[in-house]
C-alpha cells in the first residue's frame, strides 16, 4: 500500500526513521521538479503538491502522486500530510502571503506529527532592500518557531536561470552585467534537498548553498562561449525596458519586487559562500562551466 494510503499513525518522527515518503510541496515549478527527480532516484515515493488547475505533472503516477492543495487557504493540506515521513516546502516565487502559507505549512505538518521539515528560502534573507527575501526570513522565523527541527536551506540564484539565454547566444538582464554571484547549479540544491531529507543530522540546521565561483554575467557569457563554441553576446536592458516587456505579465506586487531585487542586484549582485553545499554533497559544487556543457 502506498506511504500516503495508510491510516494516519500518531507518532513524532526522531529525523532518524527510514524516510519512505514525502510531500514536495511546490512541485510542478523547476525547483519541485529538481528535487522530486532527486527523491525518486533514492528510492523514496513522492507526493507531488500542486495548485488547483496545474497542468502536465511530468511524474509516472507509480513514482509520484500528485495532490491539490490551496496553499492560500490551507484547503487539502491536512489530507496531503497524511501519512508521509517528511516535508519539503517551497512557496511560489514572490507570493505576498509567503508567511501565512509558511504558518499553514508548519501548522499542518505539526498537527500530522511529521517533524522532518525543510524549508526552501533564499540566501541573504535578511537583505531589507528586497521585499521577497524579507518575506523569506520572516516565513523562516515562523516555522522555527513552530517546529524546533525544521531545516533551512539558502540557495543562491541558479545558473539556470540565464542558462536558456545562453544557448540561445544572447544573454540580457536588468541589472549589472559586472555584478558579483555565486550561482548555484540546481541539480546541486535538488541533490542537497534530498540527502537532507533522506538522512539524518540536519535537524533545526540552516545552511548556504552557492556556486564554487564569483561570476558576473559579462564572465558567465565568456564561460559559454568558450564551451557551445559560439559567441554569446551579453548586454543590460534597463529597468522600464524590462518592466514594459518580461515583467508587464505580473502583478504590480511582483513586479515590484523584481524590480527591488534588480536594484539590489545592481548595487551588490548575490554572492555567499560553497562551504556547506560542498560539505553536504561531499564533492565540488558544481561550476557553470559543467552546467552549459551538460545541457549543450
Amino acid at each position: 500500500m502506498p506511504v500516503w494510503q495508510r491510516a494516519p499513525r500518531p507518532r513524532r518522527s526522531t529525523g532518524y526513521d527510514r524516510v519512505t515518503g514525502v510531500l514536495v510541496i511546490g512541485a510542478a515549478g523547476k525547483t519541485g521538479r529538481a528535487v522530486t527527480r532527486a527523491l525518486l532516484a533514492r528510492g523514496v515515493r513522492v507526493r507531488a503538491a500542486v495548485r488547483p488547475g496545474s497542468q502536465g505533472m511530468p511524474y509516472a503516477a507509480e513514482l509520484a502522486s500528485p495532490v491539490t492543495v490551496e496553499l492560500t487557504t490551507g484547503l487539502g493540506l491536512g489530507e496531503a500530510m497524511v501519512g508521509v515521513d517528511a516535508v519539503y516546502h517551497l512557496a511560489p516565487n514572490v507570493h505576498p502571503d509567503e508567511v501565512g502559507i509558511a504558518t499553514r505549512v508548519v501548522e499542518s505538518a505539526r498537527a500530522a506529527g511529521v517533524s522532518r521539515f525543510v524549508f526552501h528560502s533564499v540566501l541573504h534573507p535578511e537583505d531589507a532592500s528586497m521585499p521577497h527575501h524579507v518575506r523569506k526570513a520572516e516565513a523562516e522565523k515562523v516555522i522555527r518557531t513552530r517546529l524546533s527541527t525544521a531545516t533551512v536551506l539558502r540557495p543562491a540564484a541558479y545558473g539556470q536561470n540565464l542558462l536558456d539565454a545562453a544557448l540561445l547566444g544572447r544573454m540580457a538582464v536588468p541589472y549589472s552585467i559586472d555584478a558579483p554571484f555565486t550561482n548555484v547549479d540546481l541539480d546541486d540544491v535538488a541533490e542537497v534537498a534530498a540527502l537532507i531529507l533522506t538522512g539524518a543530522g540536519h535537524a533545526g540546521a540552516t545552511y548556504e548553498l552557492c556556486g564554487p565561483e564569483s561570476l558576473s554575467v559579462r564572465e558567465q557569457a565568456r564561460i559559454a562561449s568558450e564551451v557551445l563554441g559560439h559567441p554569446v553576446d551579453v548586454s543590460r536592458i534597463s529597468l522600464e525596458e524590462w518592466a514594459a516587456g518580461p515583467g508587464s505579465a505580473m502583478s504590480e506586487q511582483a513586479r515590484e519586487d523584481l524590480l527591488a531585487m534588480f536594484r539590489a542586484y545592481d548595487r551588490d549582485g548575490l554572492s555567499g559562500d560553497a562551504t556547506d553545499l560542498e560539505r553536504l554533497l561531499g564533492r565540488p559544487a558544481t561550476p557553470w562551466r559543467v552546467t552549459v556543457g551538460r545541457a549543450a
